[in-house]
């Protein structure tokens, strides 16, 4: 079963609703329930108070790691041109089976160029599981491995090219303009001439 997944850093502490500061530490904890992958933010008192004793023995416990809260930017112009990450965010919005391959090795792609870390492997239905994190944004991708066999990566990674080079539009049916089918169109063809205009020889 392929379970891709982004959870988004929250914007204040799950445990005591207080609004994380600019540059505050705090600490992420990724359980494994029935409906998904859940992600818990907690401050550093919260996390002290509540979870530090015993966290990682609570049901569906899967990860834990701190991060620093940083205030997010002010959204800048939309992204012309397709990058790897917004390639990848839409793949795991997608959550389709068949872009399995070029989901997990654009990951690793952005893991190389540090836009990536990874926080964790886990196991899910005997899947091994990868837990990213995007450092600027907090985002955490969960991406499963694909398994490929050497034979399957060339055509994998020209498909990575590909959507890289030409961008990604969501999957839609083509509409197609009212065609006759051939054998009306000769029934057309062959039928009455159209009526010619007036003072035109026939």
């Amino acid at each position: 079963m392929i379970d891709w997944n982004i959870q988004s850093r929250a914007q204040a502490c799950q445990a005591c609703s207080q609004p994380f500061l600019d540059q505050q530490p705090y600490h992420t904890m990724l359980f494994d329930e029935r409906t998904g992958y859940q992600r818990l933010d907690v401050c550093p008192a919260c996390w002290a108070a509540q979870y530090s004793q015993g966290a990682t023995s609570r049901k569906g416990f899967i990860s834990h790691w701190q991060g620093v809260f940083e205030v997010p930017l002010a959204k800048a112009e939309p992204i012309q041109k397709e990058t790897a990450e917004s390639v990848l965010r839409k793949l795991v919005e997608w959550n389709d089976p068949q872009y399995a391959g070029a989901c997990f090795i654009l990951a690793v792609m952005l893991e190389r160029k540090r836009l990536l870390k990874v926080k964790d492997q886990a196991h899910r239905d005997g899947q091994r599981i990868f837990i990213y994190e995007q450092p600027g944004t907090g985002d955490v991708f969960t991406i499963a491995d694909p398994n490929l066999r050497l034979d399957q990566l060339d055509q994998v990674q020209r498909e990575v090219a590909q959507l890289l080079e030409q961008g990604l539009n969501p999957p839609q049916t083509e509409a197609h303009p009212a065609v006759p089918a051939s054998d009306e169109r000769d029934e057309t063809l062959r039928g009455e001439p159209a009526e010619a205009p007036a003072g035109a020889e026939i």
